[in-house]
C-alpha cells in the first residue's frame, strides 16, 4: 500500500476576503492626479471602522487617525493618485489630442481603451492608431512611433459638436480602462498598483491593529496623499499640517529581473522576495536600522537598494518638512510600472503589511533616532 503523503502546512493569509474585495474595488476606481476624490471615498469608507477619526485637506489628501490626542505623531503614508491624460484639443472631425497628467507613458497608449471623465459622466474611447498596412506602404520610410503629439482619442464622434454633446471639453481627464486581474503563482496585475497598493497596505495595517486590539503609545496618522505623480505635492502639504515625529512611507519600486532593466543602475530587486528598503540621504539611517532589525526579528525578508540624491517618493517631502522628520521608505517590487499591466506578488503585499505593522508595535516615543545621542 502506498504511503499517504503528509499534508504540506499552508501559511495563513493575513488578507481577508473582505479586504481583498476592498483592494479590487479600490484599484478599479479611477483616481487620476488632481481628481482623486472617488478613490479616496472608497478608501475612507473601508478604513473608518479601524480608526478613531479622519479628516481631509483642501486638495483631497485623506488621513485616518488613531489616538488623535497624543502629542507624539507617527505617519504611515502612501499616495492615492494615478497617472492619466487630459483632453487638450478637439479637432473638427471629433478626434481628441492630449496632454499628460503625470508621468504617463505614450509608448503603451496605442490601441488602449480609456474612460473620458466628462461633465455628463464616463465616456468610453480608444487610442486610435493607423494600421500597420498604412504605416508600411513605403518600405524605405522610417517607422512612425507614438508620441504625445500624434496620439489621439476616438470615442465614435465624427465632429466637434458630437464631442461637446457628451460633456467633453479641454481639461477633461482620461484614465485607462484596464483593471485588476489575477495570474498564476499569486501574481496580480492592475493599471494603478502605483500606488493604490500602498493605500491598501496602510489600511490593512490599521485593520490589524484594531482586530488584534493593539494599543499604541502615540498618535498614528494613516495618510493617503494626493498628487505624488506631479511632484509629491499632497505629501508636502499634509506634512506641514501634521508635523509628524516619524514617517514611514510605502510606495512601489522596480522589479529589475525583467528584460531591458539595468541592474547596474536600478539594483537587484525581484517580485516575490519581500519588500525593498532604500538607502539614501532622505532616508533616516537610524530609523532604517530600526526597520531592518524589526524585519530580522520577525523573519520578514527584505531587499536592499540605494537611491541617489532623492528617493523620488513622498519620503522626500516628509523628511525635509518643518524642522525635519526621521523618515523611511518601504517599497513593494513592481513590474511594468506606469503601464496598464503593473504586476506584483501577493506574498510581497502581505510581507510589506507585516513589516509596517511590526515596526509600529516596536516603536515608542522614547525610541532614540538622534544621530548624536
Amino acid at each position: 500500500m502506498a504511503k499517504a503523503k503528509s499534508a504540506v502546512p499552508q501559511k495563513k493569509s493575513i488578507l481577508t476576503s473582505a479586504s481583498f474585495d476592498f483592494m479590487k474595488k479600490y484599484l478599479n476606481t479611477p483616481s487620476p492626479v488632481g481628481f482623486e476624490s472617488n478613490g479616496q471615498k472608497v478608501w475612507i469608507e473601508y478604513i473608518k471602522s479601524y480608526i478613531d477619526s479622519y479628516f481631509t485637506d483642501a486638495y483631497g489628501t485623506a488621513v485616518g487617525v488613531i489616538n488623535p490626542k497624543s502629542g507624539f505623531r507617527v505617519v504611515i503614508e502612501a499616495h492615492a493618485d494615478e497617472i492619466s491624460w487630459f483632453v487638450n484639443y478637439i479637432n473638427p472631425e471629433g478626434l481628441m489630442y492630449l496632454k499628460r497628467n503625470g508621468g504617463v507613458d505614450h509608448q503603451v497608449a496605442p490601441g488602449q481603451r480609456v474612460i473620458i471623465h466628462s461633465d455628463k459622466g464616463p465616456v468610453k474611447a480608444v487610442f486610435g492608431w493607423p494600421a500597420i498596412h498604412t504605416r508600411m506602404i513605403n518600405p524605405d520610410a522610417k517607422e512612425v512611433h507614438p508620441k504625445v503629439d500624434n496620439l489621439f482619442l476616438d470615442c465614435g464622434a465624427r465632429n466637434r459638436k458630437n464631442i461637446e454633446a457628451l460633456g467633453i471639453h479641454p481639461g477633461s481627464v482620461v484614465t485607462y480602462q484596464d483593471g485588476f486581474d489575477e495570474l498564476a503563482y499569486d501574481t496580480l496585475i492592475a493599471r494603478a498598483f502605483d500606488n493604490r497598493i500602498g493605500g491598501f497596505m496602510i489600511a490593512e495595517v490599521a485593520r490589524l491593529l484594531k482586530e488584534n486590539k493593539k494599543k499604541l503609545p502615540y498618535g498614528l496618522y494613516i495618510v493617503n496623499a494626493v498628487q505624488e505623480e506631479v511632484g509629491l505635492r499632497g505629501a508636502e502639504m499634509i506634512a506641514r499640517r501634521i508635523k509628524p515625529d516619524v514617517a514611514i512611507i510605502t510606495d512601489v519600486t522596480h522589479d529589475t529581473a525583467t528584460p531591458m532593466v539595468n541592474k547596474l543602475v536600478e539594483g537587484d530587486i525581484t517580485c516575490g522576495k519581500g519588500p525593498s528598503l532604500a538607502f539614501g540621504p532622505a532616508v533616516h539611517n537610524k530609523l532604517l536600522s530600526f526597520v531592518r532589525e524589526t524585519a530580522s526579528q520577525k523573519n520578514i525578508p527584505v531587499q536592499l537598494r540605494a537611491v541617489s540624491r532623492s528617493t523620488g517618493t513622498d519620503t522626500d517631502s516628509f523628511a525635509y518638512a518643518n524642522e525635519g522628520c526621521p523618515s523611511v521608505l518601504i517599497s513593494i517590487p513592481l513590474r511594468y510600472m506606469h503601464t496598464t499591466v503593473e504586476m506584483l506578488n501577493r506574498n510581497d503585499i502581505e510581507q510589506t503589511i507585516l513589516l509596517i505593522y511590526e515596526t509600529l508595535l516596536a516603536l515608542t516615543p522614547k525610541t532614540n533616532f538622534s544621530y548624536h545621542l
